[in-house]
């Protein structure tokens, strides 16, 4: 297979999914996978089976930090309670998975209308944050800690 071939299988894989009234998008952060479903209803948001509120209640600031992080492509395309999330969520912690969400969702929202496209690129929402965790290196405490020097 060529390279422009596999890029654009990628490509195809990567674009927002619609079947039975349902549009499907995929959201990454570090090491946590968002499968994000949209559908037209009252604002309903849905995450692993349960109220988005009581899956991350773990969180003292979790209604706050959803409300900012998980909601912004509806709050910036204007669409806040016109659409229901399920989600499923795995791996990672919290701020991961809330920024996997947010990106599931704005990649959803462009199979809505791709009008979006511009608001939400404006925004920094359609981007994968390529960072990730540094591995640990032999010898070392950590990624990049080494033993303290002592010098008598």
């Amino acid at each position: 297979m060529t390279k422009t071939k596999a890029k654009a299988q990628e490509e195809v894989q990567r674009l927002p999914r619609e079947a039975n009234g349902q549009i499907h998008a995929v959201g990454r952060r570090k090491e946590s996978v968002a499968r994000v479903y949209l559908t037209k209803g009252k604002g309903e948001f849905i995450v692993n089976g349960r109220p988005v509120e009581r899956y991350f209640a773990a969180d003292p600031y979790s209604h706050e930090r959803v409300k900012q992080v998980a909601l912004l492509p509806f709050e910036i395309t204007g669409t806040l309670g016109r659409f229901d999330v399920k989600a499923n969520l795995n791996g990672g912690g919290t701020t991961g998975q809330l920024e996997a969400l947010r990106l599931g969702i704005a990649r959803a929202l462009l199979a809505v209308d791709p009008g979006y496209r511009s608001l939400l690129k404006k925004e920094g929402l359609l981007t994968r944050d390529p960072r990730m965790v540094e591995r640990k290196k032999y010898g070392l405490h950590k990624a990049r800690r080494a033993q303290q020097f002592s010098k008598r």
